[in-house]
C-alpha cells in the first residue's frame, strides 16, 4: 500500500503558542494606544516616531514569524517571505527614521499598503488553515489598511491618517489576539 501525498486543503496548521500570540497582542495595542492618544500638535515629531516604532514592530514581528515557521512548518515559504521581507524593512527604518519619514513618505506609504495587504493575505490563509478567527479578523484589516494605504498613498496629509489608522488597528487588533491567546491556552 503506498502512502499519498496530503492535499494542500487536508494540511490543519498548528496555532501559534499561546503566549507568542499573548505577547504580540500587547505589544501591537500598546503600540496603538500610544499613537491615539499622543499629543497631535507636533505632526511632524508624531510621524518620525512612527515610523521608528513601525521599523521596530516590523523586526519584532518579522523574528516571530521565523520563529513560527520553525515551530510549525505549513507554509513555511510564506513565513519565511514574510518574517525576512519585515526584519529587512524593519531595520532599514529604524537605521534610517528621517529618511524614510521626510524623503520618501509617499513611497514609506505605498511599501506600508504591499506590506499591509500581503500580511494580511498571508494571515487569512492561516486562518482558514486552522490559526483561528483572531488571525482572520487581523488579515481582513491587514486587507483593508494596506489597500487605503494603496489607493490613497499620494494624497496630502495621508501621514496623519496613517498616524490613526494604525492606531485604530493596533489596539483594535491587540485586544482581539490577546482574546484570542487566552482562548487558545485554555484550550
Amino acid at each position: 500500500m503506498t502512502a499519498s501525498a496530503p492535499s494542500a486543503t487536508s494540511l490543519q496548521s498548528n496555532p501559534r503558542p499561546w503566549w507568542l500570540s499573548l505577547i504580540t497582542g500587547i505589544v501591537i495595542f500598546v503600540i496603538g494606544a500610544i499613537l491615539l492618544f499622543a499629543p497631535k500638535a507636533d505632526a511632524v515629531r508624531l510621524w518620525v516616531y512612527l515610523v521608528a516604532v513601525l521599523g521596530w514592530y516590523w523586526i519584532f514581528t518579522g523574528i516571530f514569524e521565523i520563529v513560527n515557521m520553525f515551530r510549525d512548518r505549513t507554509a513555511w515559504g510564506w513565513k519565511l517571505f514574510i518574517g525576512l521581507i519585515s526584519i529587512i524593512a524593519g531595520g532599514y527604518i529604524v537605521m534610517y527614521p528621517l529618511v524614510a519619514a521626510v524623503a520618501l513618505p509617499k513611497v514609506f506609504v505605498l511599501v506600508l499598503g504591499f506590506w499591509g495587504l500581503l500580511e494580511g493575505i498571508v494571515m487569512l490563509v492561516m486562518a482558514f488553515k486552522g490559526a483561528g478567527w483572531a488571525a482572520g479578523i487581523l488579515g481582513v484589516l491587514g486587507i483593508i489598511f494596506g489597500s487605503v494605504l494603496i489607493a490613497n498613498y499620494s494624497a496630502p496629509g495621508m501621514g496623519l491618517t496613517l498616524v490613526w489608522l494604525a492606531a485604530v488597528a493596533g489596539v483594535v487588533g491587540g485586544v482581539i489576539m490577546i482574546i484570542q491567546a487566552f482562548r487558545t491556552r485554555r484550550a
